[in-house]
């Protein structure tokens, strides 16, 4: 059955700062609304936005973060748990790279980490469920990405024993959020095992097919991949529960592609871009998603290598907006309808 989507909704992770409008939530979800934005989804892990461990633990607090939100006319659409997903399997050649992601207390200690990582999913199902909500986006991590491109080629069992062992380690935390009635909706990323379609089958199988492992869409990632990012609608429309609304370019030269060169952001053969400036066919997206029920928030992720957020977000605002479609309670050809009855159709065919 064909639904309207809801939004527009901003992810906050990209605009909050330590300088207002962006310093608190009441600070940044009032410059949101004035935007035209409808919802708002929060990062877990900036604590100037939510205290997590005390989300997970007290409803009045979540109360207090949805009275927040509601006295500028706002809906929580989720909580995005990105960074600390990545956390929960870490190869080791970015310990230190991603030590920045975690608390102070466990940096150059990797079991630390990952056992904090596992504890902040655990607060943020748990937070997720105190705030009413059914969806939490996040990233597998990886434990094979090194090896995506191997030479010398990968030692036979490689990516199996990496996947065995990323299943392992979600599985618990996927059977906490089913007690939760929690969906852990995984951003199918580059830097993540869990990359495109293929591996996101990889991952599931592992899983045995969890009720609780489901997806987040955001096409730019497919873009820069050249991945069908709408026959992927097509065939995961089931485990489709988050959407996050991001553009995306891919302009390929005699010099780089894919792998854009080891360039900076601007030079990339690959780029993200604001809406609306890239390639990505978000009327085709909408349409598909609308004609197949997804039910969910359509969500602004920005990200540009040239544009300003403030204006990105303004712009995409508008964009989104303009691009949800209200299903229509009738049939255009309704009013040609011949009104005739059973009887009569059997007739017609024949049957009486």
């Amino acid at each position: 059955m064909s639904r309207t989507l809801k939004g527009p909704a901003l992810f906050l992770a990209q605009f909050a700062g330590d300088d207002a409008p962006f310093n608190t939530l009441d600070n940044i979800a009032r410059w949101a609304a004035g935007l035209g934005y409808k919802g708002v989804q929060i990062p877990s892990w900036d604590s100037r936005l939510i205290d997590l461990e005390r989300a997970a633990t007290s409803k009045d607090y979540c109360d207090e973060i949805h009275g927040i939100l509601a006295r500028h006319g706002l809906t929580l659409t989720e909580l995005a748990t990105h960074l600390h997903g990545q956390l929960v399997a870490v190869h080791p050649a970015y310990d230190e790279l991603f030590d920045g992601f975690a608390h102070p207390s466990v940096h150059k200690n990797p079991k630390a980490r990952q056992e904090w990582a596992v504890q902040q999913i655990e607060h943020a199902i748990a937070a997720s469920a105190n705030l009413g909500l059914g969806n939490m986006g996040s990233f597998t991590g990886s434990l094979a990405w090194p090896y995506i491109y191997p030479w010398p080629q990968r030692p036979a069992g490689l990516v199996e024993a990496a996947f065995d062992e990323l299943a392992k380690r979600w599985r618990p935390l996927l059977d906490k959020a089913d007690a939760a009635g929690v969906n852990i909706c995984y951003e199918i990323h580059p830097g993540e095992d869990v990359f495109d379609g293929a591996t996101f089958e990889m991952f599931l199988d592992r899983l045995k097919g969890h009720s609780r492992c489901n997806i987040l869409y955001d096409p730019s990632h497919f873009q820069l991949q050249m991945l069908d990012y709408l026959d992927f609608i097509d065939i995961y429309a089931d485990r489709i529960r988050m959407f996050h609304v991001k553009d995306a370019e891919f302009n390929p030269s005699g010099k780089q592609g894919v792998y854009s060169g080891y360039q900076g952001w601007v030079g990339r053969a690959g780029r993200f871009r604001s809406l609306g400036d890239g390639q990505i066919d978000f009327g085709a997206i909408f349409s598909k998603l609308t004609a197949l029920g997804f039910d969910g928030w359509a969500v602004l992720e920005w990200e540009c290598a040239l544009k300003h957020p403030e204006d990105g977000a303004r712009e995409g605002a508008a964009f989104i907006r303009d691009h949800i479609i209200r299903v229509t309670e009738h049939a255009f050809d309704d009013f040609a309808g011949s009104g005739v009855d059973d009887a009569t159709n059997r007739k017609i065919l024949g049957l009486s």
